[in-house]
């Protein structure tokens, strides 16, 4: 079966967040005054191939462990989706 993920990566709470605080702080210029707790992140999608849905969950946190994200100063959240099956063509 395949599996679409989409991982959001964030701060921590706590975190310095320079590049959301430079976004906070030039937003006012552009005329955009009602804007705060401005946040950026990370977003990743893949495909991956597993027997189900927990293996697949198991394996694409294990990617963001050691690879997409930095545990320590980042939180993710993981999104499945169960694609539909394909005939070998790319075609449903």
């Amino acid at each position: 079966m395949a599996f679409e993920a989409r991982i959001e990566i964030t701060h921590r709470p706590g975190i310095l967040d320079p590049q959301g605080a430079n976004v906070e702080r030039t937003l006012p210029a552009l005329g955009y005054e009602n804007v705060r707790d401005v946040r950026v992140g990370k977003s990743i999608r893949l495909v991956v191939d597993a027997p189900d849905t927990d293996a697949a969950r198991a394996q694409v946190d294990e990617m963001c462990h050691r690879l997409l994200a930095n545990p320590v100063i980042e939180a993710y959240h993981v999104e499945l989706t169960e694609l539909p099956a394909t005939n070998g063509s790319g075609a449903p």
